[in-house]
């Protein structure tokens, strides 16, 4: 089976993890803060803030906004359910925009279309790798005087005309293990507001300013030594891994032109796509449904996954709560039965990008 994703170190993760181990220092300490720093110089802000992990950075971001009762959250509802799960732990209520089915998110034009006089925060999805249109959609919380947080877990260091992911607004990053960086579990938060930053950091260690000064109700959302030093060897090549990524992604996409019912993703004019995922959709006009075509190319050895089998609020624990506002989006819905990813992690062969390609045009024929 050629697997979905890997997740593989080597002896300069295992050098990192062997030193930290030898210093004694295995909570939040120097490792951690050379990770924030070298994290904030691949996103372009002033500032990145460590936390334990993807669903804390979201819910830490909405926290330091100080949102009231009953101020909306306008997001995607084709995203993992992290995103609904992070804005109603920080007290918010959720409202939802459509989106493209070219590039799985939301737009200027969706969200436009949803803002109420509650709505307080803009907060989009990079979905699989690749950004939304920043540059329309921070004009319009520019224009409405709304916050804007991206949910940024799955596209490290993906640009949007020419300005990086988690740098228009507050960014919310995963290194959960399966993201193109990871910790194993962990997080972070980018901002150029120094205000911000400063209250994301005492807020993630109890309130704290200095020892016993505690000046608010604070959390524990610290990363620790151990996992920055999984990171930083990543981060060190990260230009290598999204190469062999995009190469690959380059080879699936032109193998797989022109299959009936096989929509290959598209990286759109501005946009510089990371591809943590390589998503397809499947649309039944060959003749192959979603699932017959994931049950196909199982049993052809290739795995795959469904990211994500149904919107944010069609599960019944999120149905009738005030806090979730349910809205009709039509094409978050059609996507949600037609999207399907394989394989594009950067151990991929030649031989097992051949063989992907043939599985996923045998798969799709009736």
């Amino acid at each position: 089976m050629i697997p979905i994703t890997v997740v593989e170190f080597g002896p300069e993760v295992e050098e990192q993890v062997l030193g930290v181990l030898r210093s004694g220092i295995v909570a939040q300490g120097p490792k951690v803060k050379e990770l924030e720093e070298r994290f904030a110089a691949l996103v372009g802000t002033k500032h990145a803030v460590a936390v334990s992990n993807g669903t804390v950075a979201l819910v830490a971001a909405v926290q330091a906004l100080d949102l009231k009762p009953g101020d909306e959250v306008l997001t995607s509802p084709f995203t993992f359910i992290a995103t609904l799960n992070a804005i109603l732990e920080a007290g918010a209520t959720a409202t939802f925009a459509d989106i493209s089915e070219t590039d799985f998110n939301v737009t200027a034009e969706t969200m436009a279309a949803r803002v109420t006089d509650r709505t307080r925060v803009l907060m989009p999805v990079h979905l699989y790798g690749q950004g939304a249109e920043m540059t329309g959609i921070s004009t319009l919380a520019a224009a409405r005087g709304l916050h804007l947080v991206e949910d940024t877990a799955q596209s490290h260091g993906a640009t949007v005309d020419g300005r990086g992911l988690g740098s228009f607004g507050i960014g919310a990053f995963s290194f959960y293990a399966t993201k193109n960086i990871t910790t194993g579990e962990g997080g972070m938060v980018t901002t150029d507001d120094d205000a911000l930053a400063d209250r994301l950091r005492v807020m993630r260690n109890q309130g704290m300013r200095a020892r016993y000064e505690y000046v608010m109700a604070g959390h524990n959302y610290r990363l620790t030594d151990l996992q920055a030093a999984l990171a930083l060897p990543q981060l060190a090549h990260y230009d290598e891994i999204v190469a062999q990524r995009r190469a690959n992604a380059a080879q699936l996409s032109a193998g797989l032109e022109g299959v009936p019912g096989v929509v290959t993703p598209t990286v759109l004019p501005g946009r510089q796509h990371v591809w943590h995922q390589y998503t397809l959709r499947i649309t039944g006009e060959g003749g192959t449904t979603r699932d017959q075509f994931v049950t196909r190319l199982t049993e052809r050895g290739v795995g795959n996954g469904i990211y994500y089998p149904k919107l944010v609020f069609d599960y019944e624990t999120y149905r009738g709560r005030p806090d979730v506002v349910i809205s009709d989006c039509p094409v978050a819905t059609r996507v949600a039965t037609e999207a399907v990813s394989i394989p594009v992690h950067p151990r991929l062969t030649q031989s097992d990008l051949e063989r992907i390609i043939e599985a996923v045009i045998e798969s799709a024929r009736v």
